[in-house]
């Protein structure tokens, strides 16, 4: 945490030296703060609510979700990010990291590399390429995150190179990465994986995405190739309901060198609706179907087959500051959840935020 608080105020150092000097416009300062409270009604000990949930996961206390620091230069030719962060929500996802690399949020330099298109190469640690949700709440239309952003990489570490074509219509990226959300490579894995991501926008209306990763994220000695796809779409309906849809389909090898392979599935549908420019009212369906507990295990006869529905309303009380509260209810097939200490099919959480951008 020490060394946390010295970059932070390295990073103000510098935002005083940009502010006084008319030459740095090409670096900005922004921040985030989101603080919540989430009330859990099986009601746990230790205040963890379940371990596949990594957002908002404290339950029955007034916590920080993700307070965030990003210093960001931007020139024709080169850019660069870098962006730290502490809360709840890096302590949980962040858990398997060493040391301060738990609160780097994002840290990328990049350069484009053709003078008449734009084609960069970055490299660093980024969000992720995969989903329509980040870490960051504010850019999310549901308060929580969806099980399949939960469950799939919210941030990755390697390289890239990206492509936009000159009306911005599509984008087209290719990647090189440490693994399946890591920072630093696990011991004994010497495999690097891969992705990619495709989008299209036709017009301001409508957002589709592709991407994947494959790539083993265990010891070489068993290792086991992932094969993983995620789709989705954004579109607005009219001024006023726009809709989500997505869906991930992940494949992972039984054993080392089998043709068999364990499967798992996430479709995802959020629908919005906003009567009132400072209204947001959000439904979300999803269900996530991990039989075999490659991502999430819960050592039952059927795995993770979890049903989700969440109401969430949003009052934007300044254009920098969201006020939202959400009431979410989790269904299973075997007893995952538990209330009083006892097991059972059923979960209900209820959530609210408040969250300042600058």
């Amino acid at each position: 945490m020490k060394n946390l608080i010295i970059l932070i105020l390295s990073v103000l150092a510098v935002k005083g030296i940009a502010q006084s000097d008319s030459t740095s416009s090409n670096l900005t300062i922004s921040g985030y703060v989101e603080t919540y409270y989430s009330y859990d009604f099986g009601n746990p000990d230790n205040h963890n609510r379940p371990g596949f949930l990594y957002s908002h996961n404290r339950h029955n206390e007034i916590n920080l979700n993700l307070g965030l620091l990003k210093a960001a230069y931007q020139t024709d030719h080169v850019r660069a990010n870098l962006s730290l962060m502490t809360g709840t929500y890096p302590n949980a996802n962040l858990a398997a990291e060493p040391g301060v690399l738990k609160n780097i949020y994002e840290a990328n330099a990049g350069i484009k590399i053709s003078k008449q298109k734009n084609i960069w190469i970055d490299a660093g640690i980024f969000p992720s390429h995969i989903g329509f949700e980040s870490a960051i709440g504010k850019d999310n239309w549901t308060l929580t995150r969806s099980l399949n952003a939960e469950n799939t990489p919210y941030f990755e570490t390697g390289a890239k190179i990206t492509c936009i074509t000159e009306d911005g219509r599509w984008l087209l990226s290719g990647l090189v990465l440490n693994g399946w959300q890591r920072i630093q490579r696990i011991d004994g894995n010497h495999t690097p994986a891969i992705g990619h991501q495709l989008v299209y926008k036709p017009n301001d209306k409508i957002t589709l995405n592709s991407s994947s990763f494959i790539g083993n994220d265990k010891h070489d000695s068993i290792s086991q190739m992932r094969y993983f796809h995620n789709i989705y779409g954004i579109f607005q309906l009219s001024d006023k309901v726009g809709l989500t849809a997505g869906l991930d389909l992940g494949a992972e090898q039984i054993s080392k060198g089998s043709k068999q392979y364990n499967v798992w599935y996430n479709p995802v549908m959020i629908f919005r609706f906003l009567p009132h420019d400072l209204h947001n009212i959000t439904v979300r369906a999803e269900y996530y179907v991990d039989e075999k507990g490659v991502i999430v295990s819960t050592g039952t006869a059927n795995g993770f087959q979890t049903w989700g529905f969440s109401l969430n309303y949003d009052y934007l009380i300044r254009d920098n500051i969201i006020w939202r509260v959400e009431a979410r209810s989790l269904s299973s097939k075997d007893e995952i959840f538990l209330k009083n200490n006892k097991s059972g099919n059923h979960h209900i959480g209820l959530t609210t935020s408040l969250a300042v951008s600058f």
